[in-house]
């Protein structure tokens, strides 16, 4: 870490990565292995973030049931009858352990139309097109209206969306800390690989020391 890479507990947000249903609970259309276990995880990242009323964006995932907004390497499974994060399905929901307290629905039609749906203080879901969530959406703009430099990143599924967000992240000069136990399919070379971009890496319990000696003064 130096003075570029370093990430700056003063102004960070949280993204967590496609941690839906279908790709979460062992029922799930398209579960991936470790996201259930990463997920509760999360809750302990979310509920710090919440404690210090510092952003969250929940970052999904939607197919709709005819594929047309679908990756090109999935779409043809969509149009065969693969039925993956639906809008308004039961599996394209996030998880209860990464939501506030009480009920949060999707409201897939806003979120499709690209708009952000609060569902906290300074919380909100988004949808993204593709893989990175930097890709064609109005994350960028909103973080930086907010004055944010580091990006904290869990979530689902470390091979394909979220190792994209992270390089993303990374060319847009966002800091980028990973939370190495609250993320599925890390595996040891791409620990190497983002060490090399300068991303920090934390399991919760050094994430919660870092992030829990935050201050009020604007110093990191």
């Amino acid at each position: 870490m130096d003075e570029y890479t370093r990430p700056d507990r003063e102004h960070a947000a949280l993204l967590t990565i496609d941690t839906q249903r279908d790709f979460t609970r062992e029922e799930g259309s398209a579960t991936i292995p470790g996201t259930n276990e990463a997920a509760g995880t999360m809750q302990h990242v979310t509920r710090q973030f919440r404690e210090q009323g510092s952003p969250i964006v929940h970052v999904v995932r939607l197919y709709r049931p005819d594929g047309s907004n679908a990756d090109l390497c999935r779409r043809a499974g969509i149009e065969d009858g693969d039925r993956v994060a639906i809008p308004g399905s039961d599996g394209a929901e996030l998880v209860d352990e990464i939501t506030p307290a009480g009920d949060v629905s999707l409201d897939t039609d806003r979120l499709l139309d690209g708009e952000f749906q609060r569902i906290g203080d300074d919380e909100t879901i988004m949808y993204k097109p593709r893989w990175g969530a930097f890709y064609d959406t109005g994350l960028e703009e909103q973080l930086r209206a907010a004055n944010i430099n580091t990006v904290v990143v869990c979530g689902c599924n470390f091979p394909n969306c979220p190792r994209t967000t992270i390089y993303e992240a990374s060319e847009r000069d966002f800091r980028v800390v990973v939370v190495t136990d609250a993320l599925s399919g890390l595996y040891e070379r791409g620990r190497e690989e983002l060490q090399d971009i300068g991303v920090r890496m934390m399991d919760t319990d050094e994430f919660g020391e870092w992030f829990g000696t935050r201050n009020t003064n604007g110093t990191p």
